[in-house]
């Protein structure tokens, strides 16, 4: 299936036309009439997520999932204003992207720090949701401090990397294919001077993906044991000891992906929005006045989020923005899901679970994104990291004071 025949110089028209007529070929019928009949609740009913994901390398072949990457990347060259025609025809439908690790975390550090050849190796691969991504960053003695993290990557006669080490908290990997990756390769520098960012192949020897199951029973996050694990180094991104730049690359683009509303990756990281209480909450004053200031405080947050979207979809790695939405969306998502339990009542505490099903989905699904919410202020980096990035680097305040920050790996204390 070939992409488009639209780009940069087609009129707004031509786009929409284009796009139309694609989802009258490609999507299936019954989504069409579901989307048609009832919104995004019907489309549930008729489309599983196994269907989504076996239709969707069609999607992805099409460019729009990302029109503004570059068409041999898989996109469709378009300008922002122009993708934001295109998927006003594509809104109806629900076609949320698949792969928001590598189109989020994997991608802005290869277009930022890759090769022309690891971009053209690895992007189409994600727009299609063909190769799985995961990010292979925090350790068990390194979470909220990354740059003291001690998985080590030694270099071997013939050029390859051998990487051996623990890391945690790794949402997906039992899912993935490949993972981006920090390792120290220099422990006499200081500590965020002798790391370097790899592409690892989950798939070899050598590495072993652990679950680690939530307080709600579902499985999102692992450990993952390397323990000589083969990386080439065509599959290093940036220069040797360089790899804190390219990370900030990734950790941009992953606290955009986490800030919820308008974010354009993981629209809800706990629960549902605002939306769904206004839908089926009582509507006596009291309700009403709480339901408007959580409304009101989700409506800034997607305008916020607006000012890094523009640079994820233009192939673009967010700047320390991105903390303002990771910052207010932890907080705000707790104080939403804690309402909409509230509002539920007794049912929040009592309730009938499918006894066939997993636990998580068992649970009223208020209680599931209540208990799920409480992680928003720490994955993506926690809210005290973030305000300290905000603070240095917007705001333009001194540093934190680090008497480490220039002293060898080696001889920082850790634990």
């Amino acid at each position: 299936m070939k992409a488009l025949e639209i780009g940069p110089e087609s009129s707004d028209a031509e786009i929409a036309g284009a796009t139309k007529g694609w989802v009258e070929a490609n999507v299936p019928a019954t989504w069409r009439d579901a989307a048609t009949s009832g919104g995004s609740a019907a489309i549930r009913l008729v489309r599983t997520r196994a269907d989504y994901a076996g239709w969707y390398p069609a999607f992805g072949a099409s460019g729009l999932v990302v029109p503004t990457w570059p068409r041999g990347y898989g996109g469709l060259d378009l300008r922002p204003q122009q993708a934001r025609v295109a998927e006003a025809e594509l809104a109806p439908y629900n076609l949320g992207r698949l792969n928001p690790l590598g189109l989020n975390l994997c991608a802005p550090a290869l277009f930022a720090h890759g090769s022309e050849a690891q971009r053209l190796r690895y992007l189409p691969p994600i727009v299609r949701n063909q190769e799985i991504w995961c990010q292979l960053f925090s350790e068990p003695g390194a979470g909220s401090d990354l740059a003291s993290l001690a998985c080590r990557a030694e270099r071997e006669a013939g050029g390859d990397w051998m990487v051996t080490g623990q890391k945690v908290w790794t949402t997906w990997a039992h899912l993935a294919d490949f993972g981006v990756l920090l390792a120290r390769t220099d422990p006499e520098a200081p500590k965020r001077r002798g790391i370097t960012y790899f592409l690892v192949d989950l798939h070899q020897p050598g590495v072993d993906v652990r679950p680690l199951r939530h307080i709600g029973g579902e499985v999102d996050f692992n450990e993952v044991f390397l323990d000589h694990a083969r990386v080439a180094d065509d599959q290093r991104v940036g220069a040797v000891g360089d790899g804190w730049s390219v990370a900030n690359a990734t950790l941009s683009g992953e606290r955009q992906m986490v800030s919820g509303s308008g974010s354009g990756g993981v629209d809800r990281i706990g629960g549902s929005g605002v939306r769904r209480l206004l839908a089926h909450a009582p509507h006596d004053a009291a309700t009403r006045q709480q339901l408007m200031g959580v409304y009101a405080e989700e409506r800034i947050r997607g305008w916020t989020n607006q000012r890094v979207r523009a640079a994820v979809k233009s192939g673009r790695a967010p700047g320390p923005e991105s903390s303002i939405g990771k910052v207010h969306q932890g907080d705000l998502n707790q104080r939403i899901q804690l309402l909409a339990c509230d509002l539920l009542g007794m049912d929040a505490v009592a309730w009938e679970a499918d006894p066939t099903a997993a636990y998580a989905d068992g649970l009223p699904y208020e209680v599931a994104g209540m208990l799920r919410s409480r992680a928003n202020t720490i994955e993506g980096g926690t809210t005290e990291v973030n305000k300290n990035i905000l603070g240095e680097r917007v705001l333009g305040l001194p540093r934190e004071p680090d008497p480490y920050a220039a002293a060898p790996w080696k001889d920082v204390p850790r634990s």
